[in-house]
């Protein structure tokens, strides 16, 4: 039986429950995590949690105790252990009104771990009409406010594809529902800034780093000519895109992104919290 941590203990999960209350559950005043786990070991854990206490922190939450955080994900990895697995944190606001107001109350800590399918080495993504706010009140934070991306995927998956790809305001490629997009130029790599709206991944931050890529403005329509097209997630590590839309990306992965997935692959290895 699955064990979730849940405001100081492990629960079975038929015992694990929220008040109906809860402010993450009535309005979305919550944020979140997704840290790949490999055979009990969570990846790039000190990152995470630095992203969760920055989106609480632009959420305008109480600060989360990391240390009860990392204890939690010990617990629940212990407690539940898989070869591949999906470890979610997600931390909300609590119980409150039925409404945008907030309560003075604790805010609710949840820590739950589930098994994951290793992603293919290739897939298949769409864009869509709607846009990020790259100046809205939430770019950049991982809250649990994700209807849109429900939206945007429903819409991919309807058209045998994986994951949905956003402009954002201004018309220029942003992100995609769970993922961050890059693209390979001339064989250079490049994505789009924080500036434009995407969320700040964890992996994408490792790829930059690893691969010495650029952050860039692209307009969508480098989604129509780029030689090579990829997707970072936590779920996906770097993934190659074989088709955009109608367009096919013969040979992918291709030379550039081959090298990328080598990269990451390796320096991931040979450091579980890079």
């Amino acid at each position: 039986m699955a064990l979730i941590w849940l405001d100081g203990e492990l629960r079975d999960a038929d015992s694990a429950r929220v008040s109906v209350f809860d402010h993450g559950l009535t309005v979305g005043d919550g944020v979140f995590e997704t840290l790949k786990t490999e055979d009990g070991r969570a990846f790039a854990t000190t990152r995470h949690l630095n992203r969760l206490a920055a989106s609480a922190a632009g959420l305008g939450l109480p600060e989360p105790d990391l240390a009860e955080v990392e204890r939690a994900c010990a617990a629940v990895l212990r407690a539940v252990p898989l070869p591949l697995g999906r470890l979610r944190v997600t931390y909300t606001g609590g119980p409150g009104p039925l409404g945008s107001g907030r309560d003075e109350g604790p805010p609710t800590l949840l820590v739950a771990h589930a098994p994951m399918a290793r992603r293919p080495d290739t897939t298949s993504v769409i864009t869509v009409p709607w846009t990020r706010n790259e100046r809205g009140a939430l770019a950049g934070l991982k809250t649990t406010s994700y209807a849109e991306n429900v939206i945007a995927l429903a819409r991919a998956r309807q058209e045998a594809a994986s994951e949905a790809l956003f402009a954002n305001t201004a018309g220029r490629l942003c992100e995609g529902t769970g993922s961050n997009v890059f693209v390979v130029i001339g064989g250079e790599v490049h994505t789009p800034p924080l500036s434009d709206g995407p969320l700040a991944g964890v992996t994408r931050a490792l790829v930059v780093e690893w691969t010495g890529a650029k952050e860039t403005e692209l307009p969508m329509d480098v989604l129509r000519t780029a030689d090579e097209v990829f997707l970072t997630s936590s779920a996906r590590d770097v993934q190659a895109v074989r088709r955009i839309d109608g367009r096919e990306l013969p040979g992918a992965p291709g030379p550039v992104t081959a090298g990328a997935m080598r990269v990451f692959a390796e320096r991931a290895a040979a450091d579980i919290d890079p």
